[in-house]
């Protein structure tokens, strides 16, 4: 299958294309350091034998036309500042919302499938009408947005368009949902919407991927088979058990849940070397300075990370810091911060520390994309087998 990936970033949504299979027609983003990471990769990006397309500029200017053959895949992570927690939240106001420009690439490539990821804060409620409006735009790529049309009137214009019951023009079945990573094996809590949608037409049968992976089943692990603990050969704490009502409330229902202890901090980063020690790993210095106080606490080994940040004036250190067993912290390396977002060790990133955390902090987890990546291929080849089967 084919792919075109917008807004690439550093590459987290393209690894996990990759890792499922996918061969990546273009990458498209506009930062030079986010496409030296990508260049530097590159070979790790490839699944077939033709080169892969690196964009370096404003996806606004890129030509479609350039891609003559056809797309089965569509995917990215439009800006997300103006919908973020830490940004100045002016949604739609803001110049950096390119959810119009993923609508153009639809439009443009029409591709079997979409995937599109933002922040948790895009489904706020003030938010809440400028949503309606992304999801008809997907929806309908083709009935496009006038001059001088304001935003609302063209969505009012697609209301209507979508009450007639019929679509004369290109349209999707669009989904949409919040995830968080840890549910899916990501060692960090990171809630982050996610836009999947399928070509009218195709009966792809497709819903979100369930949960593979739960606290509850860390609660198991840790506090009443102690698994957790035999497993990185330490002793449980004397602190941190939660009180007894809490545990014997998850207890009754522990032991019938499949699914996997979320995983740690430790779970990730405990191999690796201590960084201030001489050690031959990529992107795995140490970094000094870091603060503990109110509200910049950071993450604890024991539990998943807190949600990793790139933040709009610098790194955010509380969200980018371990807390050690002896209570001291410091910043995670780009190695272990590299860890956390699922990357394999073999991803090299390029730049100074905060450059490169700022591309980590953006970037999509790459063992969640894949979780959502496989589901929508399978999809696809479904609904590829039964076009065949109906055509014979």
């Amino acid at each position: 299958m084919r792919a075109v990936e917008l807004f690439t970033g550093a590459g987290g949504l393209a690894v996990a294309l990759s890792k499922a299979g996918v061969e990546h027609r273009a990458l498209i983003e506009r930062d030079k350091d986010c496409c030296a990471t990508i260049r530097k990769n590159i070979d790790l990006l490839k699944t077939g034998a033709d080169e892969i397309h690196v964009f370096e500029g404003d996806t606004r200017v890129f030509n479609y036309d350039q891609i003559n053959e056809s797309v089965d895949i569509v995917a990215g992570g439009p800006p997300c500042q103006p919908f973020s927690l830490g940004g100045k939240h002016k949604g739609y106001d803001d110049q950096r919302d390119m959810f119009p420009e993923a609508v153009r690439a639809i439009r443009s490539l029409k591709p079997r499938a979409f995937i599109f990821e933002n922040v948790k804060g895009l489904t706020r409620k003030v938010f809440a009408s400028y949503l309606e409006y992304i999801v008809l735009q997907l929806t309908y790529p083709e009935l496009i947005k006038r001059d001088r049309e304001a935003w609302y009137d063209h969505r009012d214009r697609l209301e209507k368009y979508h009450t007639k019951g019929y679509a004369r023009q290109l349209e999707y079945k669009v989904m949409f949902r919040v995830l968080n990573a840890a549910d899916y094996g990501v060692p960090q809590k990171r809630e982050r919407v996610f836009f999947v949608g399928f070509r009218a037409g195709m009966g792809a049968h497709w819903t979100f991927p369930e949960p593979t992976h739960s606290y509850d089943a860390l609660l198991k692990s840790k506090w009443v088979t102690g698994e957790y603990w035999k497993k990185h050969k330490i002793s449980p704490p004397r602190s941190g058990r939660p009180e007894t009502e809490r545990l014997n409330r998850y207890v009754s229902n522990l032991f019938i849940d499949e699914r996997k202890p979320w995983m740690t901090v430790r779970d990730a980063i405990s191999d690796l070397p201590d960084p201030l020690k001489p050690n031959a790993i990529p992107n795995h210095e140490y970094r000094g300075g870091s603060k503990r106080y109110q509200g910049h606490t950071g993450s604890v080994l024991d539990e998943p990370a807190k949600t990793l940040k790139a933040g709009v004036h610098g790194v955010p250190g509380g969200e980018n810091m371990v807390v050690l067993p002896d209570g001291t912290t410091r910043y995670f390396t780009n190695r272990e911060a590299a860890r956390v977002q699922t990357f394999p060790d073999s991803y090299i990133f390029t730049g100074s520390w905060t450059e490169i955390m700022r591309q980590i902090g953006n970037a999509v987890p790459v063992e969640l994309g894949k979780v959502i990546v496989d589901s929508v291929m399978k999809a696809l080849n479904r609904d590829e087998r039964t076009s065949t089967l109906q055509s014979a």
